[in-house]
């Protein structure tokens, strides 16, 4: 994947817009933590710097893997709640036991990722998604619901609920959710051209990738 002479990083801040501003935004790249909008053309990957790739599902052609099934039926008494984003400290204390799964880059804060308002700023649009298994809060993702689009912000779970793959099944509701909402697609945020931690979200059949010359291809283009 090549790069024109773009500048490679911009940054901004944005206090308020409208959820149509925010899909306009998204379809050109750019993503958000509360109102810290970033456009990453190139970002560190493995110790160098790598071109960063876009990505969304396209919800018409999106069909579950053989694995993803499986996380669908681990989960068949999982209670699934979408409501407008809220911060209480159940969800920092969640937040904060889901960090220790990291070693590198440990967030400090959930507000690194969404404002102390979320349902207000910056778009009025941030909804959550709540998983319960027998009325225990254990896994939250947190996503923006655009006119024609959903897009993903940040996941989070208690480790000792990893055998239900919350990550990925929070993931799996939210294209759901994007289906019977009629929403086009759902943006999954950045990953890498070359291998990454971030490989897991180019496995969602109707993937596809953002040139960086305004235009969305289907992964397989991808060379």
């Amino acid at each position: 994947m090549e790069l024109d002479q773009e500048e490679p990083w911009k940054y901004m801040e944005i206090e308020r817009l409208t959820p149509g501003q925010l899909e306009v935004l998204l379809a050109d790249g750019w993503r958000h933590f509360g109102t810290f909008f970033f456009r990453d053309r190139i970002s560190w990957n493995n110790g160098r710097l790598t071109p960063v790739i876009p990505l969304r599902i396209d919800v018409n052609r999106f069909k579950p893997s053989k694995s993803q099934r499986k996380a669908l039926r681990k989960n068949n008494d999982t209670q699934v709640v979408f409501n407008p984003a809220s911060i209480n400290s159940e969800k920092e204390a969640i937040f904060h036991a889901h960090c220790q799964r990291f070693k590198d880059n440990v967030p400090s804060s959930i507000y690194d990722f969404v404002d102390r308002n979320p349902s207000v700023v910056p778009c009025g649009c941030t909804q959550e998604c709540c998983l319960y298994l027998n009325d225990r809060l254990f896994g939250i993702s947190f996503i923006d619901v655009t006119p024609g689009a959903v897009s993903s912000i940040y996941a989070m779970f208690l480790p000792e609920f990893s055998a239900y793959s919350p990550g990925l099944y929070t993931l799996l509701m939210e294209i759901e959710f994007a289906k019977t909402q009629g929403k086009k697609y759902v943006y999954t945020g950045y990953s890498f051209a070359e291998n990454s931690h971030y490989d897991y979200k180019k496995k969602f059949t109707g993937t596809e990738f953002y040139n960086w010359q305004g235009v969305w291809q289907p992964l397989e283009n991808l060379h």
